[in-house]
Order: structure tokens, then C-alpha cells, then sequence
């Protein structure tokens, strides 16, 4: 077996794991931070539903923190160049994710302080509402490519990532994650909270359907990288699809955990069809498809990377046996009548 080959290819699989798990993780916790300050009609409402991803959200992140590093550690020369590349993104992005932070931390500490409440739940709204944007403006570039100069550096800078497919691409992740986040507080509240997340998930549906056909058929029209992979990639979104409009179906009917792992599915099948369209280029020459960057030039040496699986095999049931144990026992729906920490 050449190792030089398949090592990369399973981690550019792993990584494509590990980024999947945030997306529909830290999605509906976005969602959830966004559509508190619009459905939380009291102080009260709003620490339920912050505390429906009080238990998760600093763990949903880590799915991030472990995808960058094995990025950094499998392929630095692709984690160079994307974050020097995207830099102003990512700094955008890492600051939004602080505010967050501190929100969570401190909003359920300060009493009857009215004045930085307020501030926080800005915090809250701002910090939730821009990572969505941010990542579906970069998940627009990574299919239709980038320019890339002689040295596969990116050249464009953040302004030039930024066109009306991509902002459309923000936009459609947004709403996404908004209805993601909905099914989430139906599936974790009770009576009049409960209610409202299921009616604001079924008003958002539509936008979000049409936003999404919009940008798909868009998307057709602006790739002409048309391999097997990009069928596959095809097939994937195709699924994606499926399994929103069943979380439509099965929201109408009630059934909150289907529902949510409905649209568990819809963002996980839509950021794989990504990867898959991707592989196996890291970055898309938008120029010129054949001078992309391409996995195997931008990874680690085969000892490394034979290091890191040897790590990675044994440490991932444990992280995975812990998200599973984490789920099993904040599994309970909310009431006002609960201890509410945030």
C-alpha cells in the first residue's frame, strides 16, 4: 500500500468527520443564541433556552478546536494557506466565538444588572448570528475555488471572497441553522416555548427552501469541475434535501427528536457533498483546475501521519463515548420551574 497516498485521504476523511460534527453541533447551538432573543419574551424565557445548550455548547466547540488542529497537523501547508488566506474571516469569526463565551459565562451571574443583561444578550445575538454568515461564505469559495497564484497562495483577499453567490451561500447557512436550531428548543422545551420554537421553525422552512434551491441551482451553473466526485457531491445534496423537507413533515407532526435529526442530517449531508466535490483538492484554483492545491502536496510526512492515527484510534472512542454520555444525561426537557444556570 502506498501510505503516502492513503494516509492523506483518510485524513482529509477524518477531517471532513470532524468538521461535519460541528456544523450540525455548534448549528442548531448558533441557532438556538440567534432565535432566544427573538422568541424569549422574558428574562426567564430566555435562560430556558440558553440553558437547552448550556451543557453543550463549550463541547460542540471543541469539534472546531480538534478539526483546525488535525488541519495544522496533517496538512499545514493547506492550513496555512487557508487561514492566512481567509485571515479577516477567521479573526471575525474567533471574535464572535469570545463573545459568545463570555455571554454564557457571565450573563447568569449578575443578578437584577439589567444594563450589561442587555449587553450580554447583544453579545449573545451578535456572537450567534455572524459564524453561520462567515461559514457559508467560506463553504461558497471552497466549492466554486479561489485564485490561487504561482505558489498556491490565495490572492483575493477577504473582500474578494466576497460575491453575490457567496453572500447568498451566508445567508442560506444562516437560515439553516436558525431552523436547526428551532427543532432543538422543540425538542428541549416544554408548552408555550416548545410551541413557538415548532411555529418558527415551520415559518422559517419555506426561506430557507427557497434560499437554498436558489443557491443550488446557482451553483450548477457556476461549477464546471464535473467528476466523479463532483456526482457524489451532487448525490449527497440531493440527500441533504430529503432530509429537510421530512423535518418539515415531521415537525407539522410533532415529532420534535425526528425532526432534529432531520435537520442533523441536512447539515450533515450538505457539508459532506462539500468535502466530497473538494477531493481531492484542499483548494480549488478557480483559474485553473488542475493547478489546485491538492491533499497529497499539502501533507504531513508519512511518519506523522502515521503518528497521528495511531493517537487518533485510540483517543476517539473515548471523545465520542463522551458526547454520547453528555446527551444520555441532559436529556430532559426544560420548565421555568428548573434551576436555571445561564
Amino acid at each position: 500500500m502506498d501510505w503516502s497516498v492513503a494516509l492523506p485521504n483518510i485524513w482529509f476523511l477524518l477531517i471532513t468527520i470532524l468538521f461535519t460534527g460541528f456544523f450540525v453541533l455548534e448549528g442548531y447551538d448558533f441557532g438556538v443564541g440567534v432565535l432566544a432573543q427573538v422568541l424569549g419574551k422574558t428574562d426567564e424565557d430566555k435562560r430556558v433556552y440558553f440553558n437547552t445548550i448550556g451543557p453543550f455548547w463549550d463541547a460542540n466547540e471543541v469539534w472546531l478546536l480538534t478539526g483546525g488542529g488535525a488541519m495544522f497537523a496533517a496538512f499545514p501547508i493547506w492550513y496555512g494557506k487557508l487561514f492566512s488566506g481567509y485571515y479577516i474571516a477567521f479573526v471575525l469569526m474567533l471574535v464572535a466565538l469570545i463573545l459568545r463565551g463570555v455571554s454564557f459565562e457571565f450573563r447568569g451571574k449578575l443578578g437584577d444588572n439589567r444594563t450589561w443583561i442587555k449587553s450580554f444578550d447583544i453579545a449573545m445575538f451578535v456572537g450567534s448570528l455572524l459564524p453561520p454568515v462567515l461559514w457559508g461564505v467560506a463553504v461558497a469559495n471552497f466549492m466554486t475555488g479561489a485564485n490561487l497564484d504561482a505558489k498556491k497562495n490565495l490572492v483575493d483577499g477577504f473582500l474578494g471572497l466576497l460575491s453575490p453567490f457567496t453572500i447568498l451561500g451566508g445567508i442560506m447557512m444562516l437560515l439553516l441553522m436558525l431552523v436547526h436550531g428551532a427543532q432543538f428548543l422543540a425538542l428541549k422545551t416544554t408548552g408555550e416555548l416548545r410551541n413557538a420554537a415548532r411555529a418558527t421553525s415551520a415559518l422559517l422552512f419555506p426561506f430557507a427552501a427557497v434560499v437554498t434551491l436558489v443557491f443550488a441551482i446557482w451553483a450548477l451553473f457556476k461549477t464546471d469541475i464535473f467528476t466523479t466526485n463532483y456526482y457524489v457531491g451532487l448525490v449527497l445534496a440531493v440527500i441533504a434535501v430529503v432530509f429537510f423537507v421530512l423535518s418539515f413533515v415531521l415537525n407539522f407532526k410533532g415529532r420534535d427528536l425526528g425532526a432534529f435529526l432531520s435537520t442533523s442530517g441536512t447539515l450533515a449531508f450538505l457539508t459532506l457533498s462539500v468535502f466530497a466535490g473538494m477531493f481531492p483538492r484542499a483548494i480549488i484554483n478557480s483559474n485553473d483546475v488542475s493547478q489546485s492545491l491538492f491533499i497529497y502536496d499539502a501533507a504531513s510526512g508519512v511518519y506523522t501521519l502515521r503518528l497521528m492515527t495511531i493517537v487518533a484510534l485510540f483517543l476517539l472512542p473515548f471523545v465520542l463515548g463522551y458526547q454520547v454520555w453528555s446527551y444520555s444525561i441532559f436529556r430532559k426537557r426544560l420548565t421555568k420551574e428548573d434551576e436555571l444556570e445561564y
